[in-house]
């Protein structure tokens, strides 16, 4: 390999552009958010000039739907294809997240785009509806007397959870967690 086929850090350009960029979305758009992260300075943390940017991402607008619809694509698979356990179980294991856990990154990009036609915000609505969808589609296996009202409830009170532990700085879910067996238990017959 040449020196001119290297980046400016060694590394070879072109391949993995696209996942670096990716990457370093990723990092910027949750540390400081969308609007904060210039195009220049997510280029210089994923190594690529901004022509290559913009030869796998048309707009930045593009871009940041596509990190959203990378961020978590099958929608929370750790919990609802879960074999072991019982649908009622998880119901509730949609609700263990831990402390640390950042803002939703589609609550936080519908909030900071204001723009509900925005491509985010469509990937943002999308992803929420395919939660309560899940959840809805879990409380019938569990034999809720209104799945659809049931799943409203859950994801609402996700998302609340989520929120909450953002803005006073504490872990909500657990809380969330205790509102959501009563809610749960309310809604399956005994």
């Amino acid at each position: 390999m040449t020196e001119l086929e290297k980046g400016p850090r060694g590394q070879r350009r072109g391949r993995g552009a696209r996942e670096r960029i990716l990457s370093a979305s990723e990092r910027l758009f949750r540390d400081q958010g969308i609007n904060r992260t210039g195009m220049d300075e997510l280029c210089a943390v994923a190594q690529v000039s901004k022509r290559t940017a913009y030869q796998h991402f048309a707009s930045k607008d593009e871009l940041v739907a596509e990190y959203l619809r990378r961020f978590d694509p099958d929608v929370m698979p750790g919990v609802f294809d879960r074999a072991d356990l019982t649908p009622r179980e998880r119901l509730l294991a949609a609700f263990e997240m831990p402390a640390s856990t950042p803002l939703c990154p589609y609550i936080a990009a519908a909030v900071e785009l204001h723009d509900p036609r925005h491509p985010a915000s469509r990937c943002a609505r999308d992803y929420k509806t395919a939660i309560a969808a899940r959840l809805t589609e879990t409380a019938r296996e569990a034999g809720a007397t209104d799945p659809e009202q049931l799943g409203e409830q859950l994801a609402l009170l996700i998302d609340g959870a989520s929120a909450r532990t953002r803005v006073i700085d504490g872990d909500c879910f657990p809380i969330a967690a205790a509102i959501a067996a009563v809610l749960i238990d309310n809604a399956i017959p005994a």
